[in-house]
């Protein structure tokens, strides 16, 4: 794809030397593309200091992204709080069991502990969290999600994965983490930092976007500049996502994804406090305590279908044209904020009718949520939360995107 033409593109020369920073620290940088696409669509719109807030020296959205790109923090540890809202109902606490049951399912064969991360770290996808991290480099992180009476830690020393739940007093232990046999156990593996969705944000960052300095603030004790991303397309439930960056490290401090609509935050994720200190040594040593029961995932390699990623790092699906759950390949209507994502479940019946021999939880959830819906395309159901919207037909298609219920109807009567 031809490069998009802009008055504020980065000389290649730049462009190359921030490739080599990515090589050398492909754990903490933006995808380099996201430098070379983000010319087009980023206003140059300078960060000047409110009220209260820290002066800083000027800064175009340009810099500010490479200024990212760049960043190298391999030490640091921080406290970080993630609150994520969808607007789910509550309904006694069945979507968190639901959720977890679902991601228990999906780790079959991948360890049946209490503290499998494949399940446990779900948590983190709703509701208000306290997470402690700390990494020394590339080999040595950790990530300690803080509960009322209890901790739950992931730590990854080398090629030894821990993962503890205090809880339950159950551990589980993996090896050749490097090696991808326990590549989903490791911590660098969970986005439950800033940095984490800012990079899956800015990879976004296309033709259909806005990207503009928003001032600056400070957050944890640190001076910040504002990154705010806003789609130019209407139809998506995204409102806007502001990105606080570390004004002398280029760390992504905190990460706000505002709906569409207005009100509360869907997702907000930031340091409460941090340091780039080197953390101590004993931060990532790891002894089960007496009477643990220990689950080892040594044997945790890709399954049928599943191969290695770049680096060894995460297991991805082969290209067998059929989607993870079986039926038709997936495809994608639109394009940027607008993308819709359509698979063939293959199945006829839609949701779960709720009958006797079905799911009855996962039924009275599914129907607590749903919208029932026709058109063209038959009639099927439309499950909406404050982000993400999806349609389920009668016939068995899937239509799923950060867009409205409009958008997704549509896309089903389009036909394609």
């Amino acid at each position: 794809m031809a490069p998009y033409e802009s008055d504020d593109s980065t000389p290649a020369g730049e462009v190359e030397d921030v490739r080599d920073g990515r090589r050398k620290a492909a754990r903490y940088v933006v995808p380099v593309t996201v430098v070379g696409v983000a010319a087009a669509t980023i206003g140059l719109v300078p960060a000047f200091a409110g009220s209260g807030d820290p002066d800083l020296p000027k800064i175009s959205a340009q810099q500010l992204i490479e200024k990212i790109a760049k960043s190298d923090v391999q030490q640091m540890s921080g406290t970080v709080t993630i609150s994520t809202d969808l607007g789910l109902p509550n309904l006694g606490g069945l979507e968190d069991s639901l959720a977890s049951g679902a991601l228990s399912r999906g780790g079959q064969g991948k360890g049946d502990s209490a503290a499998d991360p494949s399940s446990k770290l779900l948590e983190l996808a709703s509701g208000t969290h306290t997470v402690r991290v700390a990494a020394d480099g590339q080999d040595k992180q950790k990530l300690s999600l803080i509960e009322k009476a209890a901790e739950y830690s992931v730590i990854r020393n080398g090629d030894q994965v821990w993962a503890y739940d205090s809880a339950s007093n159950q551990a589980y232990h993996a090896t050749g983490a490097g090696e991808h046999k326990s590549g989903e156990a490791a911590p660098k593996d969970v986005p439950a930092t800033p940095r984490d969705f800012a990079d899956q944000a800015l990879k976004a960052a296309d033709k259909t976007t806005s990207v503009t300095v928003d001032g600056t603030a400070q957050v944890a004790g640190r001076d910040a500049y504002k990154l705010l991303v806003r789609p130019k397309q209407s139809g998506t439930t995204v409102g806007a996502i502001s990105i606080a960056v570390d004004a002398k490290t280029g760390l992504p401090l905190k990460f706000t994804l505002t709906p569409a609509k207005g009100g509360a935050a869907v997702l907000d994720v930031g340091f409460t406090q941090v340091s780039f200190a080197k953390p101590a040594a004993s931060t990532f040593d790891f002894t089960p305590p007496k009477g643990t029961k220990v689950t080892q995932g040594d044997d945790l390699k890709p399954g049928k279908g599943e191969k290695a990623g770049k680096g060894g790092h995460e297991a991805q699906r082969e290209d067998t044209g059929e989607a993870p759950w079986g039926g038709s390949a997936s495809k994608t209507l639109g394009e940027g904020w607008n993308a819709i994502y359509v698979f063939d479940t293959g199945s006829k019946g839609g949701v779960p009718s709720g009958s006797p021999s079905g799911d009855g939880a996962a039924s009275g959830f599914l129907n607590s949520l749903g919208d029932h819906v026709t058109g063209k395309f038959g009639s099927g159901t439309v499950f909406s939360t404050r982000l993400i919207n999806a349609l389920i037909t009668d016939d068995g298609k899937v239509y799923a995107g950060a867009v409205t219920k409009d958008a997704l109807l549509k896309a089903a009567n389009a036909g394609k």
